[in-house]
Order: C-alpha cells, then structure tokens, then sequence
C-alpha cells in the first residue's frame, strides 16, 4: 500500500503541484514536467514507466513500447529524496487548466485517461495503454484505439484543460461528450463512439462527425478546453483565420471562403 504524499497545488489557471518528499520517497513524471526541486532531490531518467515492479530488461523494454504506442518518450524521470529531511519538488501543467489528483485505490487501482493527460505519480504506478473495446470507438475517437492506463495505490496527478467537472454515472446513464473533452474515466465505464446523426448536423453542425458516449457505471472526468482545440483556435488566429464554430464541420473551410475570410 502507496504512503499518503503531502502537496498543494498553487494557482489558478497555470498550475503546478508541490509535492513534499520524506527521505527514499519518489515521484515519477512525464519528461519536462519538473519545475523545480529542493537540492537533496536526485533526478534520474529511467527507461519504460518508472513503476517499482518491473522485472528485467524485457519488462523494461516492454513497458518503454507500450509508452511509445502512446505517443509518449521512452524514457521517464524519477525523483527521489536523498537526503534525511523532507524535500519538495515541484511539477507544473503544461497549458491553462487545472491538476487533479486522483487517488487511485478509490477507483479500484486503474484510471483510464487521455495518453497526454498524465502528468505525475507516486513511484509504483504502472503508466500504460488501455486499447478501446470497440472498433469505432478507436477509429473515430480522437484518441485512437489507445487510451492511457494508470494502475497502482498511490496518488496520481492528470492535467486538464479549462474548466472540469466530474460525473458520476448511474449503471446505464449514458452521457454524450465532444471526444476531445474527456479526460479520464473509472474502467467500470464502457466508452464507445456514435454518429451524429443527420446531414446538416454532420455538414453544419460544427461538432465534427462524431461524439462519445460513456455508459455508466463509474466517474467521468470532463475538460472545457481541449489542448487539440486550444492548439487549433491559436493556429487559425496566427493565420489571420476567424475562430467561429463552423471549423468542426466539412464545410467550415469552404464557409470562410464564401464569407470573404480566405
């Protein structure tokens, strides 16, 4: 059983997690999440996730595979507490958002989450892939056929973009969401991808041709703003594009172009 970790997640819209160490304890994060750290903190990168039990070489290197299928490094930092007294390190978000720490053994020991999502986590949590159930669901969902698995006891940190809000839903709730706004999710919560539905949803709807549905039971996380849509409204302003809601669409381009805005 993971010790409980002492933090305090400062700001509001950037935020960072500072997370207090007692002497051998360790953190792992993704590469560059670290923002600043107490000098007894020793920084080491190692090779696949980082958990406490991988075996040999090959559990290493498949554990390091599974993090690239994911679009990840194949490498992840520790940081470990060398000294006799407490020391703090520090991990910040990479966009405005807010951090959410998730105890891991209140949802059974397994979150599934976006596969750029996860941003910490005490030392022992297995950082890996979670391949969709169905077809559709990684053809169409955005996130391909791989979500992220995190599995452990500990206290795991996951960034979100915008504003979030948690759902718990009922055995057989469903709930229709923009594929891009999940951000994680209980395993016990069957996801799956459905058409909108409809010729002028798909060609005017400025929704995209998609959405997921989540089935309950089990708890949703939900994020307002998107990196991809964050990314994709920065890239049209740069551009001298406009920013309506008609980009999602088929059309969206040929709008722009019938309003005078290419």
């Amino acid at each position: 059983m993971a010790q409980n970790i002492d933090y305090v997640i400062h700001g509001d819209d950037m935020q960072f997690v500072e997370v207090m160490l007692d002497s051998n304890e360790t953190m792992i994060a993704e590469a560059g999440a670290m923002m600043m750290m107490d000098n007894s903190i020793q920084m080491e990168t190692t090779f696949g996730d980082g958990s406490s039990n991988q075996g040999g070489f090959m559990d290493k290197l498949f554990s390091a595979g599974k993090r690239v299928i994911t679009g990840e490094s194949l490498f992840m930092a520790t940081f470990t507490n060398r000294g006799y007294d407490r020391a703090m390190v520090s991990f910040s978000a990479p966009y405005p958002g807010k951090i959410l720490p998730i105890h891991l053994s209140q949802y059974g020991g397994t979150l599934i989450c976006q596969k750029d999502s996860f941003l910490c986590a005490q030392k022992g949590t297995q950082v890996g892939i979670a391949f969709t159930k169905r077809f559709g669901a990684g053809l169409f969902g955005g996130e391909g056929f791989i979500l992220q698995k995190l599995q452990g006891d500990g206290i795991a940190f996951v960034h979100a973009g915008g504003t979030v809000i948690e759902k718990d839903l009922a055995p057989g709730q469903v709930l229709k969401i923009d594929t891009g706004c999940i951000v994680a999710m209980n395993s016990s919560v069957d996801y799956d991808i459905q058409f909108v539905g409809g010729f002028k949803n798909a060609l005017f709807g400025g929704e995209g041709l998609f959405f997921a549905t989540l089935r309950g039971p089990g708890r949703v996380w939900i994020q307002s703003l998107p990196f991809s849509r964050l990314a994709s409204r920065m890239m049209s302003a740069g551009m001298g594009g406009r920013t309506g809601r008609e980009e999602g669409s088929i059309l969206g381009s040929l709008g722009n172009f019938l309003d005078g805005d290419n």
